[in-house]
């Protein structure tokens, strides 16, 4: 009787992580076209697009899968476990990070200038703003894509490159919709995100915890709005 118990648990558990898998493909598809055509149609104000827009259209189809695979938030790496190695590790290269802005603002002006390019927002306004918009991101492209591709292939590598990819893709149509950058700028941008994105996927991996890449994320992003 447990050996049939636990027969049918196993096959249940493989039907999940296939059937999370092939939402995963789904879900790609959709983000693309979503986010593309919001970004093609329409130009809200940031504050507007990281506090509701860019959560309600990337995060309710992730909500849905979860509850219609019966998994929790745990499979997003909202867990307890390996939090302060999360923290650890991610500070350890967000100094990095913040050591490689400084230097880079040092030569670029002949000495320090601290003057953040943050708009119209005053510091802790912006620094709010950058939370939101990591743990978007992060949730959706490294506890959700990255972890179920990796959950599927057993392939870190692999799922981690697939990931990187498909974060670096999405924010290349702000580049030439709304910045209105060269090509140049654009290929550079979109080598920097995707590098950044393969360590922000390694940093998970190795905690299994949604905290580290939502840190690193923030520890990235301000180096280069403070230090620019």
């Amino acid at each position: 009787m447990k050996l049939l118990k636990g027969v049918i648990l196993e096959i249940m558990i493989k039907k999940n992580k296939q059937s999370s898998y092939k939402y995963v493909k789904y879900f790609s598809i959709y983000i693309f076209v979503v986010w593309g055509l919001y970004r093609f149609l329409f130009h809200f104000p940031e504050e507007a697009e990281e506090l509701f827009i860019k959560p309600f259209l990337w995060l309710t189809p992730i909500i849905y899968i979860l509850a219609r695979n019966n998994e929790g938030l745990k499979h997003l790496g909202f867990t307890k476990k390996g939090l302060f190695p999360a923290i650890y590790f991610s500070l350890a290269l967000g100094a990095g990070f913040a050591l490689e802005g400084l230097v880079l603002n040092f030569f670029k002006h002949g000495g320090l200038d601290f003057s953040a390019n943050i708009g119209s927002m005053n510091f802790y306004a912006a620094f709010f703003l950058s939370v939101a918009t990591a743990f978007t991101e992060e949730i959706t492209f490294r506890g959700f894509i990255f972890n179920k591709l990796w959950q599927k292939s057993k392939n870190e590598l692999s799922s981690n490159l697939i990931a990187s990819l498909l974060w670096a893709l999405i924010h290349l149509p702000i580049t030439f919709l709304w910045w209105k950058i060269g090509f140049v700028e654009s290929v550079f941008y979109f080598l920097l995100v995707f590098i950044f994105g393969v360590g922000s996927a390694f940093v998970f991996a190795r905690s299994k915890n949604i905290a580290s890449p939502i840190l690193l994320h923030i520890f990235w992003e301000w180096p280069i709005m403070l230090f620019r």
